[in-house]
């Protein structure tokens, strides 16, 4: 009696426990705050109440059919030498395919409308953003500006942007859930992203792919500012730093490795600068052992296979 007891107290703790500690989850990518986020919710949430169709049937069937099959029942039908049924296979075959047939259809229609090379239709003039993954944080690269930041974002609301992709180091992956998309930067390569903010506020942005040691630290801001005007006060703030990318020197200081780097501003940016990142890979065709031969200067990612992972090389890994 004292045990029965004992294994529900800790049955109820455990619930308690688990409920406590699932209340600190992260539920960003369901509450979007842009346009690509939202459609990509809409598709997380359709493709998991397809899926549901399925699910629930068969955790209500196992219960039902274990609660009516038990041993202390006599009354339930005993059928030994019962093999086939032509509804059953009808249903378990019938159902499904026309799900994954609706689920095939969807995510055909979804990868064409959400492809992040495409750019976002507005009334708004899109803004251009570089993003250089370093280790172990994220150098933005205002080109229309003149300037750059460190592990902070800023954009005005509304404003599609289109971000231009790199990495400096080993490969890495570009995230903010609550606007959508997720892209990875490689080193002598350029790959795409265009995201909109359709609400003020600030949103966190992470690197999704294991990149070393400083890798839990890459994480920055994305600030989207309620108007232009406001937008324009912040790159003003930034114009007035101290601190300079003046040539490729600088930013080869930049990128020695640090942990939990600050946001750092920059009143000035080489031109070109993420160009000339890109093209320090191309020249070098004597690649040692173990490393794989970079692409030209300003390739284009898209139609490869981001998931290759015979481009990561160098620190950090």
């Amino acid at each position: 009696m004292r045990l029965k007891k004992y294994n529900k107290s800790i049955g109820m703790l455990s619930i308690f426990a688990s409920t406590v500690m699932l209340s600190g989850c992260n539920t960003a990518l369901m509450d979007p705050k842009g346009a690509i986020g939202l459609e990509q919710r809409t598709l997380i949430l359709t493709a998991i109440g397809l899926m549901l169709i399925v699910v629930i049937p068969v955790i209500i069937m196992a219960f039902a059919f274990a609660w009516k099959y038990r041993a202390s029942n006599t009354d339930a039908k005993y059928s030994p030498n019962w093999s086939h049924s032509n509804k059953v296979e009808a249903v378990v075959w019938t159902i499904p395919v026309i799900i994954i047939a609706i689920l095939a259809t969807i995510t055909w229609k979804t990868t064409h409308e959400l492809d992040p090379y495409k750019p976002i239709v507005t009334n708004e003039k899109p803004m251009v953003v570089e993003v250089v993954s370093l280790d172990w944080k994220w150098l933005f690269i205002y080109p229309e500006q003149g300037i750059a930041t460190v592990n902070e974002l800023v954009i005005p609301k509304d404003v599609p942007v289109q971000f231009k992709l790199t990495s400096d180091s080993v490969m890495n992956s570009f995230f903010i859930p609550q606007l959508g998309g997720q892209i990875y930067a490689m080193p002598g390569m350029q790959t795409q992203l265009h995201l909109i903010a359709n609400e003020a506020g600030t949103y966190k942005g992470i690197s999704a792919n294991y990149s070393g040691r400083g890798f839990s630290g890459m994480k920055f801001n994305a600030i989207a500012t309620p108007t232009r005007a406001d937008f324009d006060t912040w790159v003003a703030k930034v114009k007035q730093a101290p601190n300079q990318l003046a040539a490729m020197t600088d930013f080869k200081k930049l990128a020695a490795d640090s942990i939990d780097n600050p946001v750092e501003y920059f009143s000035t940016v080489q031109p070109d600068l993420f160009k000339s990142i890109i093209g320090q890979y191309s020249h070098d065709m004597n690649m040692p052992a173990g490393h794989t031969m970079p692409m030209p200067a300003g390739t284009d990612m898209k139609g490869m296979d981001m998931g290759d992972k015979s481009h990561t090389a160098g620190a950090g890994e």
